[in-house]
């Protein structure tokens, strides 16, 4: 099978319901997390300093907390802890219930991942000080600092190993229980700048999306027999009067029972692919701007979009920011059996 087979596009509109989320950010919109435990709540994070959590079922706001700088990502330790990291360098963590929170530590220059590996217990950041950090959300205290070969773009966590994706297009591989070298070093498979990496549900591998319309599946175990399996797609492109428009993939996020995906683009679509049959399983409607960010939820019924303009074209009028959740259902998620 070629490495770069093309997924069939038979994917098709879908009218499920969705809604908009009361009280967006006011500016463009990092990241959207929803909780490990519950569909009920979803934290977005945001450039205009904050780090909101939402009650999706009441859609209202529950509470609000700032940073000194732009937000770049946030995650839940639990069902009742967020942490968050940015432009100012450092790395908060917040009680949800008690709405109390406290610098954890800092890094050399921007956080630009958080993500928590609850395999091991242990919240995980990626910064463009070329560093990826852990720290113990127990006391809470820095667990480690692992030099990475270039500034961090994205990491994802599968199982107890950790994905980490930088600059230079490098792909590394780490084991969370032995950080004392990198298990695998590769070279993403994708030829432009990468943007995103999430891990499969099954920890058996993870998707990478670049800035040129292009998504690589790709597999941990290095035998030669697993890495036949890999390949990649093109997506998120458009022919508007006759030329082709690539636009970046900016944001992946993995239905947890299916192991199905969710991609979205600059384009304003979201697509649902199945990774085993190869083939898109629907798009949804086009949003009013660039798709910067989605999460299922646990138990995969929901899906968070935040269409929020990520200043592809420079300082420009644009759509507002924000978050839609949509219903969604096992027709659009589930793969087809062949």
């Amino acid at each position: 099978m070629s490495g770069r087979t093309a997924i069939e596009k038979n994917g098709t509109m879908t009218g499920s319901s969705e809604f908009q989320l009361a009280q967006p950010p006011e500016d463009g919109i990092s990241s959207v997390q929803f909780s490990p435990s519950s569909s009920q709540f979803l934290l977005v994070s945001s450039w205009d300093t904050s780090v909101r959590l939402y009650d999706v079922s009441g859609n209202s706001q529950r509470l609000k907390y700032t940073h000194s700088a732009p937000v770049l990502d946030c995650a839940f330790s639990d069902s009742t802890h967020s942490w968050s990291g940015g432009l100012d360098n450092q790395l908060k963590t917040h009680d949800l219930n008690t709405d109390q929170g406290s610098v954890v530590g800092s890094h050399e220059a921007p956080v630009r991942c958080v993500e928590f590996c609850p395999e091991v217990n242990v919240l995980v950041t990626g910064s463009w000080d070329m560093s990826v950090r852990l720290w113990d959300p127990r006391t809470p205290c820095n667990a480690g600092t692992f030099t990475q070969p270039d500034k961090v773009y994205t990491l994802s966590v599968a199982g107890d190993r950790l994905i980490v994706g930088t600059a230079g297009r490098r792909v590394l591989v780490w084991d969370l229980r032995n950080m004392g070298y990198v298990q695998q070093r590769r070279e993403s498979s994708l030829k432009y700048q990468t943007r995103c990496i999430r891990a499969f549900p099954n920890k058996q591998g993870f998707v990478l999306s670049s800035i040129e319309g292009r998504v690589a599946v790709e597999y941990l175990d290095p035998s030669l027999e697993v890495q036949k399996k890999k390949y990649a797609f093109k997506c998120h492109r458009l022919k508007e009067n006759g030329i082709e428009q690539v636009y970046p993939v900016n944001a992946i996020s993995f239905h947890g029972l299916h192991n199905t995906f969710a991609t979205g683009g600059s384009d304003g679509f979201v697509n649902i692919w199945d990774p085993f049959n190869k083939k898109r399983l629907c798009q949804f409607h086009r949003y009013p701007t660039s798709v910067a960010s989605l999460s299922f939820s646990v138990c995969g019924s929901l899906l968070a979009i935040a269409a929020s303009y990520m200043q592809e074209q420079g300082d420009i009028s644009h759509a507002s920011d924000n978050v839609f959740i949509r219903q969604v259902t096992d027709a659009e998620t589930k793969p087809k059996s062949t």
